[in-house]
């Protein structure tokens, strides 16, 4: 028996399922990881895999980056958390008002969920509305609010008095969008500006914009969830990539550089009415914790200044012409971030996305870890690469896809 699995066997006796997030449960078991270094990782029981996963985007540079982990190191002397302010939380605000163009002030929180909750909060306070616009297949983090897909409700436990406030459309449908503004005062819409927890869904030419046009007639804000797009898709976020200014964004994964983080920023008059400049609660004993703060800075200089997004932007854009060359499944890529979907349809929705052949991707998935590769186990998530990714995981990937493929019957 491995090791990999005597520890998942030891964890289902003690975590539900045996992990604390559902995405890294997986048949037969998950491997444990011991630990990583640039483009790999390494498992307990001595085995290497090239790592497409990457903390789930969060890893733009790599595993265990010099420049990141000897910044964290100096300051591990020093001291780890202190519940009062540092200079690094202000360097960072500084780098993410400098670069993303919705943000003139920034308020760091635990995560992406808490950065998306405080965000509506501030976007219904402002407002004085209290209905908020989603889409179909987007994630915002698993709380209460946003727990709602097409069907209604994604889970037991969600107060059905919710659904009141939490309206649902469909992804690239700006005509369901115009009649939902035209029916309800609406105090937000939030919006993956490219999808990323459906697989990868890019917006139609015009989605975005068509959002900031319905918005400024509605007097809605317009919310952009940034949590993986955010300093991924350029050093402005997808508001920069795409041309569209949101009123609040939200962030978190690279701006944490791997360290629990998130954040939302947005214009001064409406960031000004957060607590406790403002009457907009929001606190947290860990919020700007030193070393996430650190790990954060010390990735957004390298970004600055070493051409990251564009190397890994490159690889993901080699390895998805080659996923498209040998199995003619669909292929959808934004920047460095991309998925396979086992259908031979255009995927521009979470219907259609749903509409793909999962278990063959689960198979698939499964056969490329075999051989070395680790892809997120799940057909609604994205592959992501990193400046740590080189010709050498390019030949060991394409290695890895042609033999998966076969194995997953490809029917050309």
């Amino acid at each position: 028996m491995t090791l990999s699995k005597q520890l998942f066997e030891m964890a289902k006796a003690l975590l539900p399922g045996g992990v604390n997030s559902p995405v890294r449960a997986f048949d037969p078991y998950p491997f444990f990881v011991k630990g990583g270094r640039g483009s790999r990782i390494f498992d307990v029981d001595g085995k290497e895999y090239v790592d497409f996963c990457l903390a789930y985007g969060a890893l733009i540079l790599g595993h265990a980056h010099p420049s990141v982990v000897n910044r964290i190191k100096e300051q591990l002397d020093q001291g780890i958390h202190f519940g009062a302010p540092s200079e690094f939380e202000v360097k960072l605000s500084e780098k993410i008002v400098k670069h993303i163009p919705c943000a003139e002030m920034v308020r760091f929180t635990n995560s992406g969920m808490e950065a998306t909750s405080s965000a509506v909060r501030l976007a219904r306070a402002y407002t004085g509305r209290e209905k908020i616009l989603m889409f179909d297949g987007c994630y915002h983090g698993a709380h209460d609010q946003f727990l709602f897909d097409k069907n209604g409700a994604k889970s037991p436990g969600v107060p059905k008095e919710l659904a009141k406030t939490t309206l649902v459309c469909e992804f690239n449908d700006i005509e369901s969008v115009e009649r939902a503004a035209d029916g309800n005062e609406l105090a937000a819409i939030i919006v993956e500006p490219a999808m990323g927890n459906m697989g990868c869904i890019p917006p139609e030419k015009e989605f975005l914009r068509g959002l900031r046009e319905i918005c400024d007639k509605s007097g809605a804000l317009l919310i952009f969830d940034e949590v993986i797009t955010g300093f991924r898709l350029s050093l402005g976020g997808a508001q920069a990539y795409y041309k569209v200014v949101p009123d609040l964004a939200t962030f978190g994964k690279i701006i944490g550089g791997g360290f629990p983080i998130g954040a939302f920023a947005g214009k001064r008059e409406m960031m000004q009415k957060v607590a406790p400049a403002g009457k907009v609660y929001h606190a947290g004993t860990f919020c700007g914790h030193t070393i996430a703060m650190i790990a954060g800075l010390s990735t957004i200089e390298e970004i600055e200044k070493n051409g990251v997004i564009e190397k890994a932007t490159a690889i993901a854009a080699r390895i998805c012409n080659f996923l498209k060359k040998e199995s003619e499944f669909t292929v959808n890529r934004v920047g460095p971030m991309f998925q396979i979907f086992f259908t031979r349809n255009e995927v521009k929705s979470a219907e259609d996305a749903r509409k793909s052949d999962r278990s063959r991707f689960m198979k698939f998935q499964g056969a490329m870890l075999s051989n070395g590769v680790f892809v997120p186990p799940s057909q609604f998530e994205c592959w992501f690469t990193s400046s740590a990714h080189d010709r050498f995981d390019l030949e060991r990937v394409e290695s890895a896809i042609m033999a998966s493929l076969s194995g997953v019957g490809d029917e050309r």
